[in-house]
């Protein structure tokens, strides 16, 4: 590899780097330096705002699916809108190819934004 192909990775390994070392130092940090003060109600578990019951490992109790649903939903919406950031960048490069491409994309997503609506996928009981 030539000396301008290694100038060129400098910033990228620079912000690795950094990207690594800031996160790492937070947690040493606050591993060395914050307060312990245990208790039960700090170690219970909590989930999705339903308090744990006494017993752990009871799966019997009913669960809300409502909650899976909902996080299944906002990925999928999530993940799909990403594909937006490239088409921005790209925009002008594209013309009216990607224009209508991403239209038809836009489409199929407020169709399924509106099918969850209408299927009562997005209402809280």
């Amino acid at each position: 590899m030539s000396i301008e192909g290694l100038e060129n990775l400098l910033p990228l390994v620079l912000a690795l780097l950094l990207a690594l070392a800031v996160p790492a130092a937070m947690l040493l940090l606050s591993a060395l330096l914050g307060p312990r003060r245990d208790n039960p109600v700090k170690l219970s578990t909590y989930e999705c705002g339903i308090q744990g019951q006494g017993v752990s490992g009871d799966a019997r109790r009913p669960f809300n699916v409502k909650f899976y649903l909902l996080a299944m939903c906002f990925l999928v919406f999530d993940v799909e809108v990403v594909f937006l950031l490239p088409w921005a960048v790209l925009f002008q490069k594209m013309a009216w190819g990607g224009f209508l491409s991403m239209l038809a994309f836009l489409g199929v997503l407020a169709f399924g934004w509106y099918y969850l609506l209408k299927r009562g996928a997005l209402e809280w009981e």
